[in-house]
């Protein structure tokens, strides 16, 4: 069989076992693999620098499936890629002597519980899947994050005769990828960025679900590509081979901007008769059909996840063996690379085990009791810098709001992460990184940052993760360390109004799986919540910061910052340890309840403060941490919280009072519009008094 008889029995293998997995499953999308599979096999067999023995070599090409409908396609490449298991997610039962990240059993249990192979790629689940993608847009907003990891990293870390860092970044995009505005973002950035070592293949097959993408997208992709500084490809035919491998080369020869190959496609190619129907998009074929496309395609129509003889040796000659080489030899280069630069060679490998460095935190502020105090954002920006000095792949910046947020790295060697220039504070290897005012896209980039070992921080208002909702799911989703800095937390930012004022948005990051939500009191309680943060490794988090000052607590008549760490902790008690009330609030309104405490106490009421930052973190300690907090026998609670009482009822009860918000905000100072939300001392004060009149004689 010549070479060119096997690329294509290979590209065929792709196309009937996605099918299968699909017809199996009675659910899925055959169409994209069956059009792109030489556009893929093209890349893996030829081009893409992936070991299929170490699937998180840190210098591998990354292949991100931003079509991640397309899924069947990337498993089966995994499959016959031989790609191995390597990842905690496995057991040693799983894989027996295979090891393999996807076995043929799991692509015939497609989208079935407990296979590999499930309905959209996860990452951390399935090794090989670069990270978790479905809803469109993405992945390749997550692949530009990647992208300018390589960057940093290679302008960081690699030495004169050590060239590290010189991984590319590919993305298999579709119709729909290019209609959502995340990728807009993410493209306009890259091309201001000049990430050369970014590729974006565009397979346009012009099928969306709904049927003909002329129903709805008629722009020129290309022109708006290039208007953003991109060189743009265009292939005519998917199934020519030699002219995808000219646009591969042509990628690589571009040293001054990223890529977009445009492959023209059609969906479901070679299924006669639904190739230019929209059902083969988003639907099995059927059993008849299934058997007219294999005939097609020269193969057994009665053969079931079929791999013809000389398939998986044919991957292992170019695929595999030059992934195996390259990483030979990049482990020889880093041997060397160890021995004369062993302090760099050791930062490396702290990122990749995601370790904290030796005295991270040796020069972390403590702040001395001031009534006046600061705002916690600018308290942030101390602790931030402090640790970013000490850690130095600790990076990000804001969706055009640093000066706001207080997220800017000042020490004189951060600089900006930009494409080298006459500035000598400005080069790839900066660690102010700047968005723009592209927030979606900022936290998907940040997420691939994170994929690349990195130490990422995002930031801007509170009320703009309205736009980042669909990134931050996902990194929780794949749980990754990312730190996403929200100031402007409140009502108290006044006079902008309802439309920047947060309400709903803490009720909403609490509630996704995986995140945790930190919204500290005061300045010693942003020293302890970075504390937390910075150990973190498997969890997203969201630090909610004030823009108001906020009175630097006494910690000589109040408890430790240090009860930060367990979520919620007394700040205050009553004499003898036992209250009949508690007071319960998180940032800024612990200082209201604070002045009420005194009130009550000067009053004869014995009252508790609870200082509660992180719901999540108090959720997760024992029962017996959380009943010491909480009594379950003081039923007479209070909680205050400038946001929406969506969630509180859980540590109030039905009968405690929630002094909160039920409505939107306003425009006018801040001191106007706490009170007009009665959000005063006196307020928290009657509404205590209101609740000992109601629960007292009940604990008799």
């Amino acid at each position: 069989m010549t070479s060119t008889q096997l690329d294509q029995l290979c590209i065929n293998t792709l196309r009937t076992l996605s099918i299968d997995a699909v017809q199996q499953a009675h659910s899925g999308h055959p169409g994209t693999p069956m059009g792109a599979a030489p556009t893929a096999y093209c890349l893996w067999q030829n081009f893409l620098r992936f070991d299929p023995a170490a699937p998180n070599w840190i210098n591998r090409d990354r292949f991100v499936l931003s079509a991640g409908h397309a899924c069947a396609l990337l498993y089966s490449l995994l499959h016959l890629c031989g790609v191995k298991a390597d990842s905690a997610s496995y057991s040693t039962e799983d894989r027996l002597n295979q090891r393999l990240a996807v076995t043929l059993d799991d692509l015939k249990t497609f989208r079935q519980l407990g296979s590999r192979c499930t309905g959209h790629p996860e990452s951390g689940w399935t090794s090989g899947v670069e990270t978790t993608t479905g809803p469109l847009g993405q992945g390749a907003a997550t692949s530009v994050g990647m992208a300018m990891a390589e960057r940093w990293l290679a302008a960081s870390y690699n030495r004169p005769d050590f060239d590290l860092f010189s991984y590319n970044v590919y993305a298999l995009c579709s119709d729909g990828d290019m209609m959502e505005g995340i990728t807009s973002e993410a493209a306009s950035l890259a091309g201001h960025l000049k990430l050369s070592g970014l590729c974006w293949v565009y397979d346009a097959n012009r099928i969306s679900i709904e049927g003909a993408t002329a129903l709805t997208f008629t722009e020129e992709v290309a022109t708006r590509f290039s208007a953003y500084g991109w060189q743009v490809l265009q292939i005519d035919n998917a199934n020519d081979l030699t002219a995808l491998r000219d646009g591969y080369q042509r990628f690589l020869a571009s040293t001054d901007r990223p890529t977009l190959i445009i492959v023209r496609s059609h969906i479901g190619y070679g299924a006669p008769h639904k190739q230019d129907s929209s059902n083969a998009h988003g639907e099995p074929l059927g059993a008849e059909e299934v058997r007219l496309t294999k005939e097609f395609y020269g193969c057994d129509p009665d053969a079931q996840f079929d791999v013809p003889d000389g398939v998986i040796a044919h991957f292992s000659s170019q695929f595999g063996q030059r992934g195996a080489t390259a990483r030979a030899d990049w482990t020889a280069l880093f041997a060397g690379y160890r021995s004369q630069y062993p302090d760099l060679a050791e930062q490396l490998a702290q990122m990749q085990r995601r370790d904290l460095p030796r005295g991270w935190d040796d020069a972390l502020p403590d702040f001395a009791a001031d009534a006046k105090g600061l705002s916690t954002r600018d308290a942030s920006s101390q602790v931030l810098n402090a640790i970013a000095a000490q850690m130095p792949w600790l990076l990000g910046g804001s969706a055009d709001l640093a000066p706001s947020t207080k997220t800017h790295l000042t020490f004189d060697f951060a600089g900006d992460f930009q494409p080298p220039g006459d500035d000598p504070k400005t080069s790839y290897r900066g660690r102010n990184m700047h968005f723009g005012v592209r927030e979606h896209a900022m936290c998907a980039i940040g997420s691939g940052l994170s994929l690349s070992y990195l130490r990422p921080y995002v930031s801007s208002f509170l009320i703009f993760t309205d736009y980042c909702r669909g990134a931050l799911r996902l990194a929780a989703m794949m749980e990754l360390p990312l730190i996403a800095i929200w100031t402007h937390d409140s009502i108290s930012l006044g006079e902008d109004g309802p439309t920047h004022q947060p309400i709903e948005q803490l009720a909403s990051l609490r509630a996704m799986p995986g995140m945790i939500v930190l919204r500290p009191a005061d300045a010693n309680e942003v020293v302890a919540a970075w504390r937390v943060i910075m150990q973190l490794t498997d969890k997203p988090v969201c630090l909610v910061l004030t823009r108001q000052a906020l009175p630097t607590l006494d910690r000589a008549s109040c408890a430790s910052a240090d009860g930060v760490a367990y979520g919620a902790y007394v700040l205050a008690d009553a004499v003898d340890g036992k209250p009949d009330v508690l007071l319960l609030a998180t940032g800024s309104e612990v200082a209201l309840c604070m002045a009420a405490y005194e009130k009550l106490t000067a009053d004869g009421i014995r009252a508790r403060v609870i200082s509660m930052p992180s719901w999540e973190l108090f959720d997760s300690q024992s029962q017996d941490y959380r009943d010491q907090i909480m009594p379950p026998t003081v039923i007479a609670r209070v909680a205050v919280e400038q946001a929406s009482v969506f969630g509180w009822e859980r540590y109030t009860g039905l009968t405690g009072a929630i002094i909160g918000m039920r409505s939107f905000g306003l425009s006018a100072p801040a001191a106007v519009v706490t009170q007009h939300f009665g959000f005063e001392s006196a307020h928290v004060v009657a509404a205590a008094r209101e609740q000992l009149t109601r629960q007292l004689p009940n604990q008799s």
